[in-house]
């Protein structure tokens, strides 16, 4: 049997790091080996274990991911890197690319989409042997690259999906899903559907919210600034 890809996770929010391992390990061929939450951590990890593939957050708090992933290249590691991050700077992508970056998956997202890009990253390792032609070499890099966005879950939409996540991420101390309703004009029920995809990506946690008559109402909270 073919040998699973090992990933390391090094995501410095405990919650998505937790989701992000999870993840993986739904992914068939694949296995989480760990998981780190600094660039330190990351270096001695790689030191002590064997390592396919980084899931990499580019903001950590000691370094940043691309700083990271530079140093890592120059002491001889060859993992290759998905990069997970919520920065959409596209100088930042270019310059990834010349550091093994193989992959882009944007904060928020949910597990489909990482399961697509894994599912690519396998097929383009799986290429093997001398091409026969330059349709060869064009087949295995078009492994990498996803025909669109992936899919979300049925009955919502990424700009929605995108006014909803600035609306909690601006709001540090949380919302409940009527305010989140209110600030973005949409119905208290399909905001909650947001949260809760939210919830379920690892991006949000729920608590309840105790007033003074009635049942307690979910408070919703962005869990990384």
């Amino acid at each position: 049997m073919t040998e699973p890809i090992r990933v390391l996770v090094v995501e410095d929010d405990p919650v998505a790091a937790d989701a992000h391992v999870l993840y993986v390990g739904r992914v068939p061929g694949f296995t989480a080996v760990g998981k780190v939450h600094t660039g330190a951590q990351a270096r001695r990890a790689l030191e002590r274990t064997p390592v396919d593939l980084l899931l990499l957050d580019l903001h950590l708090p000691d370094t940043h991911g691309l700083q990271l992933a530079r140093s890592l290249r120059a002491a001889g590691h060859r993992a290759d890197v998905i990069a997970v991050t919520s920065a959409r700077d596209l100088a930042v992508v270019r310059e990834g690319v010349s550091l093994g970056v193989v992959q882009y998956v944007l904060k928020p997202f949910t597990f489909a989409t990482l399961r697509d890009r894994l599912i690519r990253y396998a097929e383009f390792r799986a290429a093997a042997g001398e091409a026969s032609g330059q349709a060869e070499v064009d087949r295995a890099l078009a492994a990498l690259r996803a025909p669109g966005p992936a899919a979300l879950p049925k009955g919502l939409s990424a700009p929605t999906l995108e006014r909803v996540t600035v609306t909690l991420r601006d709001h540090t101390d949380g919302l409940t899903a009527a305010k989140v309703a209110e600030a973005v004009g949409i119905s208290r029920i399909t905001a909650r559907r947001y949260l809760e995809h939210l919830v379920e990506a690892g991006r949000a946690a729920r608590a309840p919210q105790y007033g003074t008559v009635g049942r307690p109402e979910l408070r919703y909270r962005w869990v990384k600034s």
